[in-house]
């Protein structure tokens, strides 16, 4: 509290306090007008995920989760490593799409990266994951079990009726072959995108598997997080929630967990869901030797219309550059014809391309 002999005089006072509201207005409106004038990211694209084994994680994302194969491609080259950051580059990718979303599997032939260490927890802030949709949550879970799925959830949860933001979501988190965290979703009436809304009475006949909702990517500081996608990528926040209690615990299984979750969006694709973890604090930084043939590497494409400007806007908003400059190369996998790979505040991969 300030001493009442170090105040300015009353109207003084008064001058500076509506000064300095006015001026943090300003500043507000600003970053709005910037965001909305700006947006150097179009849309949300495919998801990238480095796999040890492209034939057998093709198998299970096709045949246990309804994923469909569109394109696969073989590659090397001076592009490729320029691009990626690996010397010597020779890999195999996948493009399986799921309703209107894609994610892009690569398998690296050469070098051969690292496994996903056993010990990764999801509050290490290298954990990302994909959420797809389902139509029901108990035939989607006996349909995982009857395939002999590695839980990493205790079982499916349902989020509590006090949590206003996200009330009635039933979620369960699972692991791929390569141990990367999947989540199966479901979203009640009111809840989620509109799309998602295809149950109950009347409701048109859907499959089980309906798409990706979002990828969701463990942050240290939500507001540090915002300045970076938000305020100079563009994106919008949808949606905000606070997340505790033993559902939640179980869900992500890590004992007292307690998060800061931030929804964001473009204006096309799945959103990127901010997680932090407010406790415990005890997650693991991403490994500063985490290269793309490493199995723990995702990257998310965001496409723009100038690669070289929005990489450049995201570089001096403190993303790492992998490409030390924009890489011209044909991609069918991710369909980008140029790109530059970059790593968030928090080291999380992102493919800007066009």
């Amino acid at each position: 509290m300030t001493p009442r002999s170090a105040r300015p005089a009353g109207r003084t006072w008064r001058a500076v306090a509506i000064a300095a509201a006015c001026l943090a207005m300003a500043g507000g409106a600003a970053r709005a007008a910037a965001t909305a004038t700006a947006a150097p990211i179009d849309a949300v694209g495919a998801i990238g995920i480095t796999v040890g084994d492209l034939d057998r994680s093709v198998a299970f994302y096709r045949d246990v989760l309804a994923f469909r194969v569109v394109a696969e491609e073989e590659s090397s080259g001076a592009p490729l490593e320029q691009l990626e950051g690996v010397f010597g580059a020779h890999v195999r990718s996948a493009r399986l799409e799921l309703g209107s979303e894609a994610i892009v599997l690569t398998q690296y032939l050469a070098p051969r990266g690292r496994p996903i260490p056993a010990d990764t927890r999801s509050n290490d802030r290298a954990f990302q994951h994909i959420a797809v949709v389902v139509a029901d949550m108990d035939r989607a879970y006996a349909h995982l079990r009857d395939r002999g799925v590695r839980h990493v959830s205790t079982a499916p949860q349902t989020l509590p009726a006090w949590n206003k933001g996200a009330a009635g979501i039933r979620a369960f988190y699972f692991a791929d072959p390569d141990d990367h965290t999947l989540e199966i979703i479901w979203f009640p009436a009111s809840k989620g995108d509109p799309r998602w809304q295809r149950s109950g009475p009347g409701a048109p006949a859907s499959p089980l598997f309906l798409g990706i909702d979002h990828t969701a990517i463990a942050v240290g500081d939500t507001a540090r997080s915002l300045r970076f996608y938000r305020d100079a990528l563009g994106l919008r926040v949808a949606g905000e929630s606070e997340n505790y209690g033993t559902e939640q615990e179980h869900l992500n299984n890590v004992f007292g967990a307690h998060l800061r979750i931030t929804g964001l969006r473009a204006a096309a694709g799945p959103g990127v869901e901010l997680l932090e973890y407010l406790t415990p604090r005890d997650g693991r930084p991403a490994p500063p030797d985490l290269h793309a043939n490493d199995c723990a590497h995702w990257q998310t494409l965001l496409h723009t219309s100038d690669v070289a400007a929005t990489s450049a806007r995201a570089v001096g908003a403190g993303a790492a550059a992998t490409s030390s400059t924009t890489v011209d190369r044909a991609d069918a996998a991710f369909r980008i014809k140029r790109a530059r790979l970059l790593h968030d505040p928090d080291g999380h991969g992102l493919l800007v391309g066009q």
